[in-house]
């Protein structure tokens, strides 16, 4: 079969086209024949040996596809790696099967992004109506996502952050209330200043660095931050108990894959409900544009450039 192999960690330039055997399904897994393949942030990091769960060499990247099994559409989280590939073996546990009127495109951008969206604003931020809701990279996967549902769910006013023009016309159109340039020099001014001059109440960040930092600084009293990502490569500052106890602050991380130590199907429930609101017209899929399997390092050199907006898929067919 066609994939997508590291031999060696690094930037873009090591995902390298490959002919491999297929894989085998073993006990308690799936094999699907993968029509299209997710790309996220977090497959930069597998690809470089950067990401929370260490890689192991040779890889085959890629977390996520659709496709058919046993002639049946369905869409897989995978566990470790695999999904750069015309086929993958999925735990039969994390393959659920597709509703009608799900497209690839839907279907990729909810399976990991958009229940991220729902696991930070239900889980970590416990968004109640009214509140406020700072969205940093709202053009990207989860951000799309991010701001719709806050929308849906009652939020008094989503604030966007974004790089260019366009990403913060695609935020607005998204249902945003106000999206500000994410390059601003002073984010805690600039988000207070988007809040009509208050302190903002939910913070759902994947950047990292200063931009953390002034986030936490624009929070108001039982403010929140879900930190569930660190796109910038650059660390926040250390946090101090005592400030945290002075502003009545909550600082949380979200890693997707502790979803399933949970009791009860949270990850099954999340889902669901996406798919839900997708066929009810209350969410949608942004797509960021699809990138032959064999261009897989187009997709990350895109992605890193954090130009992209929505979610990029690779076709395994190409």
């Amino acid at each position: 079969m066609r994939a997508v192999q590291v031999t060696e960690f690094g930037g873009p330039e090591v995902l390298t086209p490959v002919e491999l055997p297929d894989p085998v399904a073993g006990p308690g897994e799936v094999l699907i024949d993968v029509d299209r393949i997710g790309v996220n942030y977090a497959d930069t990091h597998q690809a470089e040996n950067s990401y929370l769960a260490p890689s192991q060499l040779p890889l085959v990247p890629g977390g996520e596809v659709v496709g058919t099994q046993d002639g049946k559409r369905v869409v897989a989280l995978l566990n470790g790696g695999g999904g750069y590939a015309e086929k993958a073996v999925a735990p039969a546990a994390t393959t659920f099967p597709l509703p009608d009127g799900i497209d690839d495109l839907t279907a990729l951008s909810m399976l990991v992004q958009g229940t991220t969206a729902w696991v930070l604003l239900r889980r970590n931020a416990h968004l109640a109506a009214g509140e406020s809701v700072v969205v940093h990279a709202a053009a990207g996967g989860v951000g799309t996502v991010a701001v719709q549902l806050a929308k849906a769910w009652g939020a008094g006013r989503v604030i966007a952050t974004a790089s260019s023009e366009d990403k913060r016309a695609l935020a607005l159109e998204l249902g945003a209330d106000v999206a500000i340039d994410s390059r601003s020099e002073d984010m805690t001014a600039a988000l207070i200043e988007a809040n009509e001059g208050r302190r903002v109440d939910v913070v759902l960040d994947m950047v990292g660095g200063t931009t953390t930092d002034q986030s936490i600084a624009a929070l108001a009293p039982f403010g929140r931050l879900a930190f569930y990502g660190m796109a910038g490569r650059e660390s926040p500052k250390p946090v101090e108990l005592r400030n945290i106890l002075g502003h009545s602050t909550t600082i949380s991380g979200m890693w997707l894959p502790h979803v399933f130590r949970l009791p009860g199907n949270v990850f099954g429930t999340a889902l669901t409900e996406l798919f839900d609101l997708v066929q009810n017209g209350k969410l949608k899929a942004i797509a960021g544009g699809e990138y032959a399997l064999s261009d897989a390092r187009g997709a990350h050199e895109a992605l890193r450039s954090r130009k992209t907006a929505g979610k990029l898929l690779l076709d395994p067919g190409k």
